[in-house]
C-alpha cells in the first residue's frame, strides 16, 4: 500500500462535473492498494496518517497532527501509485490489487481513519474518473509505503 499525503488548505473531488467531496484545512491522501496488502498494512497506514504531525504549532514548527488542528481528511483511491516502471516507458500495474480487494482495502483504511480520528472521512468514488483539485499548503507532501516502513 502506498500513500501520498498532502497538507492542504482545501481539496475537492469532482466526478462528472459535480463536486462529490471537499474539505478545508487538512490532509488529502492519494491511496494505492497492492495485491498483497494485509489487515496489518491497513492498520499501519491508518495509524501513520492519523498521527502524522505536519501542521505548524505556535512556533512555526511542524509539530501538530490532524486532531490538533481539527483538520479534515479526503482519501482518494489511486491504483497508479502501485505502478512498476522497471521496464520500458509504459508502467505496469500488475501489482495493483484487483478491483474487489482494492475497493475493500480502500474502504477499510477509510473506516480505520474514522475510528482513529473520530471524524468522517471524505472520499472519492472507487474506480471513477475523478478530477482532484487541491491547494497544497507549504507545499508539504509525505510518502508512505507499507513495503518500506520507516
Amino acid at each position: 500500500m502506498k500513500a501520498v499525503i498532502q497538507r492542504v488548505s482545501q481539496a475537492s473531488v469532482t466526478i462528472d462535473g459535480v463536486v462529490h467531496s471537499s474539505i478545508g484545512q487538512g490532509l488529502l491522501v492519494l491511496l494505492g492498494i497492492h495485491k498483497d496488502d494485509t489487515p496489518e498494512d491497513i492498520k499501519w497506514m491508518a495509524r501513520k496518517i492519523a498521527g502524522l504531525r505536519i501542521f505548524e504549532d505556535a512556533e512555526g514548527k511542524m509539530n501538530q497532527s490532524l486532531a490538533d488542528i481539527d483538520g479534515e481528511l479526503l482519501v482518494v483511491s489511486q491504483f497508479t501509485l502501485i505502478a512498476s516502471n522497471k521496464k520500458g516507458n509504459r508502467p505496469s500495474f500488475n501489482d495493483a490489487a484487483p478491483p474487489a480487494k482494492g475497493k475493500a482495502d480502500y474502504e477499510a483504511v477509510c473506516l480505520e481513519l474514522e475510528k482513529l480520528t473520530g471524524k468522517p472521512v471524505r472520499t472519492g468514488i472507487f474506480a471513477a474518473d475523478m478530477k482532484v483539485d487541491l491547494r497544497n499548503d507549504g507545499p508539504v507532501t509525505i510518502l508512505f509505503d507499507t513495503r518500506n516502513k520507516e
